[in-house]
């Protein structure tokens, strides 16, 4: 019974998340293209404003929580942002911590507003297809740092590659200058999965949710600058009374800031649908999404696609579902052989408190996790 409820409570956070997640796309979309506020800096202000009020929220409860606990001597309930995302703590920074965080918010503010502006110039579809080399591109950007990646991995991602060149033969409903768009919106995106990851993994080993508190009101002015410098802030004000305030016409703001509610509640879905699920099943689950998201487009927004692209669009969905089984494959090998070492440790430590030289000490032999080397530790008895 109880594993029933996890599976149902599982495949519900999947579904609320690929929803949330094509929400979000085409509420973008729908912002340019159905509401007339052709203004994607300041739409990802909003998104900003939206993921530091929410984050700030997160903490908010968890800190009343926390008080009310202290208040009544009693042990503090369990939220539920705790049961949604875990063990949530704030994590103070320091100089060289502050630098980083300004440095990734410039990277994640460019990628929203670069990834908004290219919706103007481009079809979903071919956002869509194009955000398919991201895998390959971060793949290059690891090499280039250093990194160890098996051959495996990088002749998985040459059907996403042919299948892409395929897809955007022809016309896919998109300018010289929204390809260029989307490519630095890939080129942001793959950056972007690369340092969030050192941010995560690294020596910062921030909570995601911190990570947004600290990054959502840097990247908010950032976004708000260019908007004033690029005219779209004076734009909107001479709109407001005419067609955007609310008193006129209540589409247009109720678009623009579901989009960025969406925007925080979809790293919130992420988090919890990851937790409850395989790494492998979110990924399978992302490559549904696309094909979801392609053929809503599709119908929504009156995209044609002709039959290369439509045979492209299948190979780029079906190389990178190779690409994420892959992947997954090989952290579930190095996950194993992590465990394998560890168990070989603890054998060989209880074989040599069982030989030691009865002379009140033994000296115990301890491999090091993903190594060859050992080291030599006394114990006395």
């Amino acid at each position: 019974m109880a594993q029933t409820k996890a599976s149902q409570s599982s495949t519900l956070w999947l579904l609320v998340w690929m929803v949330n997640n094509i929400g979000v796309t085409l509420l973008n979309k729908a912002a340019f293209a159905k509401v007339d506020f052709r203004y994607p800096y300041f739409l990802s202000a909003i998104h900003m404003a939206c993921n530091a009020a929410g984050s700030q929220l997160v903490f908010w409860s968890l800190d009343r929580d926390a008080r009310q606990a202290r208040k009544t001597m009693e042990e503090p309930s369990v939220s539920i942002f705790s049961r949604l995302l875990g063990n949530v703590t704030r994590q103070a920074l320091d100089a060289q911590g502050q630098k980083l965080i300004l440095a990734f918010s410039v990277i994640f503010s460019l990628n929203i507003s670069i990834g908004n502006v290219s919706l103007q110039y481009v079809s979903v579809n071919f956002n869509q297809v194009m955000r398919s080399l991201v895998p390959a591109l971060t793949i290059a950007m690891g090499l280039c740092m250093g990194k160890v990646i098996s051959q495996r991995r990088q002749l998985a991602v040459v059907p996403v590659i042919v299948g892409v060149a395929m897809a955007c033969f022809g016309d896919m409903s998109y300018t010289a200058l929204g390809f260029f768009y989307t490519v630095c919106c890939i080129l942001l995106a793959a950056l972007k999965v690369v340092v969030s990851g050192e941010m995560l993994t690294g020596s910062l080993k921030l909570h995601p949710v911190d990570l947004l508190s600290h990054m959502a009101p840097l990247a908010l002015i950032q976004c708000v600058i260019i908007a004033f410098f690029t005219g779209e802030i004076q734009s909107i004000a001479s709109r407001w009374d005419t067609e955007l305030s609310p008193s006129v016409n209540v589409r247009p703001m109720f678009v623009v800031w579901l989009s960025g509610i969406f925007s925080f509640s979809l790293n919130i879905c992420s988090l919890q649908a990851n937790k409850l699920t395989s790494p492998l099943t979110l990924c399978i689950a992302a490559n549904v999404k696309q094909v979801l998201m392609i053929v809503i487009s599709t119908i929504l927004f009156n995209t044609n696609i002709a039959p290369l692209n439509g045979a492209g669009i299948v190979v780029v969905l079906a190389g990178s579902a190779l690409y994420s089984y892959v992947s997954v494959q090989e952290k579930l090998v190095a996950t194993k052989s992590q465990m394998e070492v560890r168990e070989s440790a603890a054998v060989g430590l209880e074989y040599d408190d069982d030989n030691g030289s009865g002379d009140g000490s033994e000296t115990i032999q301890l491999l090091e996790s993903g190594s060859n080397k050992s080291t030599g530790r006394k114990v006395v008895a």
